[in-house]
């Protein structure tokens, strides 16, 4: 709000000295307000929205500047003299005219380039896909802030020179400017220079849904913060056996969505949607439910299964609206039982146990650390929208825990906090800040002695750039939703195996380039919770899906215990406890925990850890990648009696084409359109 009241008092300023008049003071604020301006332009974009709410938006401030300036330039002249300006108000009038035009026009142009589908891996150069106009064109408030600069620096040049030459000089290159961008956006409004109408479009869409034959397709919608609950999945959808697609219905979740080979569509509008209903589409998977879930299950020929985005003992992991789907397919008995006793109308029947197939690459126990350093990964999860202390340990236990942790000289702390931490409650996102700072000084302290990487860095940053390379979209910061279209309608070959080996490249010298016992602060994509995983000797979190993840490593766990629950009611509140080591928020327990890490032979939990493993996840084989497939196989077949026992109910449109031969088809057979995915999310 600084640099708003700035703003305010840098007009305030301009309007005193154009009344006085005041040559000095007038050009210096309007130097200072088209600075502030740049600056809140750059840094400062939700000031712009409160200005904008309280009508003074971008125009308004534009034309007070100018007019201020003209106010100015009467005021030094004598009255004989005031004709001669008046035509510099009928250019300023000119001018804003051609920045509504373009306005106006610009419009019009987003409308025709906002198509009812959008895809990425999908070939559609037959929609006359085009680059977007420039980003200046586009956005209003940069527009009207370069193209009047001229006008704004004539005016104010002509208030020094006392003559008109250099306003008209500016006026007359503003109006230029104008013109041109005006024309460049008209050509846009050519048939020609048009992408696809929308019929045209959903021809398209549906022409490709008869080509493709999708047989599976994960179901997507949700905020700018969910959209790794779909990216976890991408791997397993890529491993499915037959034609897998992605569904989304936010056109910005499309570029949220990870590196995939997987078919990405983007259905906005129900009646665009509803054309799956034609379609060989049989099962959809819903990693979350959201509001428009209710919409896609409408679709009478589609089977749905409700897979989740992490299993845990919270009541989010057995909500009521999961008795809308077919079936919901879970890790392992325990989650099985947490339906029943949940009570939501869930029958058994429709609960099938597929184990967790993202944690089939987790690497299992190992043995003792070897190493001098027992590295310790801290992953609390955030404090939830119900307001329950128990949630996340950050606020209450978090600065403890860290510092018994950093007080042995042994420990290596990887701490990774959920994402969304802070986001409910500031106190939390304080707390958070405050186990940041506590790790840095740890790190300060300890960086004396460390010993040197045993990669180097450089490795690391060509792995980077290599990965960043592979998982990049090629497409301009300023490009549209049809110019990504465009440029991503078609992966490379064999891109998929090639960041999945990059990824793991990255990894090794990754954790290879830090200095040894160093403390780490995990909060980028980069590495992913799995990969900490692989690399921790001991998990402290809370209650959540990280704990459930973790038993695939077969390592020892800890759970911080704030909610003010015994330590026996806690266990027996939640069940995935049951072979943890409870925390209380005094962070007590630590160096016994630490102790039996490093000595298994005084691990009492280890036996409990394999049982309750086995509860939660289910059995080691067969993996939980072919019980995922043979539940597709099972339900897919379920969607085709379906079919088939009430197509005399259903009009022949929404009955699927007969099969094509697949040798016609080459990105439809099994296990096509294989994809990155993400390793590992935090519940």
């Amino acid at each position: 709000m600084t640099a708003a009241a700035v703003l305010v008092g840098a007009l305030v300023a301009q309007a005193a000295a154009a009344l006085l008049p005041n040559i000095p003071l007038l050009l210096a604020s309007t130097a200072v307000c088209l600075a502030v301006e740049g600056v809140l332009y750059r840094w400062q974009p939700g000031t712009l929205s409160l200005l904008a709410k309280s009508h003074a938006d971008i125009t308004v401030r534009h034309v007070l500047r100018d007019l201020l300036l003209v106010v100015g330039l009467l005021r030094l002249g004598e009255n004989d003299r005031e004709s001669q300006y008046a035509w510099l108000v009928a250019g300023l009038l000119a001018f804003y005219a051609l920045h509504c035009a373009i306005q106006a026009v610009s419009v019009l142009v987003r409308r025709t380039r906002t198509l009812p589908v959008v895809t990425r891996n999908i070939d559609a150069s037959a929609l006359r896909l085009t680059r977007a106009p420039a980003a200046l064109l586009r956005h209003p408030g940069h527009r009207l802030l370069l193209l009047g600069l001229p006008t704004t620096a004539g005016l104010a040049s002509t208030a020094v020179t006392r003559t008109p030459l250099p306003a008209v000089t500016g006026i007359a290159l503003s109006l230029a400017l104008a013109a041109a961008g005006l024309g460049a956006l008209l050509l846009r409004l050519l048939p020609s220079r048009r992408p696809a109408g929308e019929q045209e479009v959903l021809d398209w869409f549906d022409a490709w849904l008869a080509d493709y034959r999708p047989t599976v397709g994960l179901y997507f919608s949700g905020g700018v913060s969910s959209a790794y609950q779909a990216n976890m999945w991408l791997e397993t959808m890529s491993r499915l056996d037959g034609r897998p697609v992605i569904v989304l219905r936010e056109r910005f979740m499309v570029a949220k969505i990870a590196a995939t080979d997987i078919p990405v569509v983007c259905l906005p509008k129900v009646s665009t949607l509803m054309r799956l209903e034609r379609s060989s589409l049989r099962v959809l998977i819903h990693p979350s439910n959201s509001g428009k879930t209710s919409q896609v299950l409408r679709i009478p020929t589609i089977k749905h299964a409700f897979v989740n985005h992490g299993e845990s003992d919270k009541l989010s992991s057995c909500n009521p609206y999961a008795k809308a789907y077919d079936e919901v397919w879970v890790a392992g008995p325990e989650a099985r039982e947490r339906y029943a006793r949940a009570e939501v109308g869930v029958e058994d029947k429709d609960v099938v146990e597929i184990g967790r197939p993202q944690l089939d690459a987790v690497r299992p126990y190992a043995g003792p650390p070897a190493g001098p350093y027992t590295t310790v990964l801290y992953a609390p999860t955030w404090e939830g929208w119900d307001g329950n202390p128990g949630n996340t340990s950050v606020l209450a236990a978090g600065e403890n825990i860290v510092r018994a942790l950093l007080a042995d000289p042994g420990v290596r702390l990887l701490y990774k906090p959920h994402p969304l931490t802070g986001s409910v409650d500031p106190r939390t996102g304080a707390a958070d800040r405050r186990v940041r700072e506590l790790i840095r000084a740890a790190n300060r302290e300890r960086s004396a002695g460390a010993a040197r990487p045993t990669r180097s860095t450089s490795e690391l940053d060509r792995l980077t750039a290599e990965l960043d390379r592979l998982t990049a979209a090629d497409v301009r910061p300023s490009a549209d939703q049809v110019e990504r279209m465009l440029a991503q309608s078609a992966p490379p070959p064999g891109r998929a195996e090639a960041v999945r080996r990059a990824t793991a490249a990255w990894e090794e010298a990754y954790w290879a380039s830090l200095p040894e016992g160093e403390h780490q602060i995990v909060t980028g994509v980069r590495p992913a919770l799995y990969a900490c995983f692989d690399v921790a000797d001991l998990l402290i979190s809370d209650v959540s899906s990280v704990i459930s993840d973790f038993l695939a490593s077969g390592k020892p766990y800890a759970v911080a215990n704030t909610g003010g629950l015994s330590e026996e009611a806690f266990r027996a509140e939640f069940p995935t406890v049951a072979a943890a080591t409870v925390l209380t928020p005094d962070a007590g327990g630590v160096p016994a925990l630490l102790e039996s890490v490093r000595h298994p032979e005084k691990d009492e939990r280890a036996d409990a850890r394999a049982e309750l493993k086995l509860r939660l996840l289910g059995p080691d084989e067969p993996t939980a990648q072919d019980r995922c497939n043979a539940a597709l196989r099972a339900l897919s077949t379920a969607a085709l009696h379906h079919r088939t026992r009430v197509s005399p109910l259903l009009p022949e449109a929404l009955l699927p084409a007969p099969r094509q031969n697949p040798e016609t088809h080459p990105g439809a057979g099994p296990g096509a359109g294989a994809d990155t995915g993400a390793r590992g999310g935090q519940g």
